[in-house]
């Protein structure tokens, strides 16, 4: 199997996943965090939404600085709604899809680097880093399912049934 066609099945499988996690994200909640080192709940599920677009970055730019010496480059509407969130995850998954049919394996063996600050921190082959990339929604998304938890929200099934999963019981 072509590296593409690894990511692209891993997307598809994982999306949906995703997308059940998103809808069960209580609204009006967004500050909440379970502790003051942890990231809010709103921010958390808008970086799980928004983690596919990582995908067109990786594969149509050579690097990302994600603290730009000259101030953020990011305008990012906040997502607060599950309607809102949902629509991100699925709009940011159909642009990786496309990106992802169109590139090649060869391009993805060519390096991509992140930067802070002007400071590369990391250089690896841009199929290593969509594999992380995947890695890393699965890792976000686990952590969403604690938030949902310890906010009296249903965990759907990620990878198997859950408490709340009533088809399952």
């Amino acid at each position: 199997m072509k590296t593409t066609e690894w990511i692209l099945a891993q997307l598809e499988s994982e999306a949906p996943r995703t997308r059940r996690a998103l809808e069960r994200v209580p609204e009006g909640r967004d500050d909440w965090k379970p502790h003051k080192k942890s990231m809010p709940l709103g921010r958390l599920a808008m970086l799980v939404a928004t983690m596919p677009t990582w995908i067109n970055l990786v594969v149509d730019r050579d690097e990302l600085d994600i603290a730009p010496k000259t101030g953020s480059n990011v305008d990012q509407k906040p997502l607060r709604t599950r309607a809102e969130l949902v629509q991100a995850l699925d709009k940011g998954a159909a642009e990786a899809r496309t990106v992802l049919r169109k590139t090649t394996d060869d391009h993805l063996k060519k390096p991509w680097r992140l930067l802070v600050g002007g400071k590369v921190v990391s250089e690896e082959p841009r199929e290593v880093v969509l594999r992380d990339t995947m890695m890393h929604l699965s890792h976000h998304r686990g952590q969403l399912t604690v938030y949902l938890r310890l906010n009296g929200a249903p965990v759907p099934s990620i990878y198997g049934p859950t408490a709340d999963d009533m088809q399952f019981a």
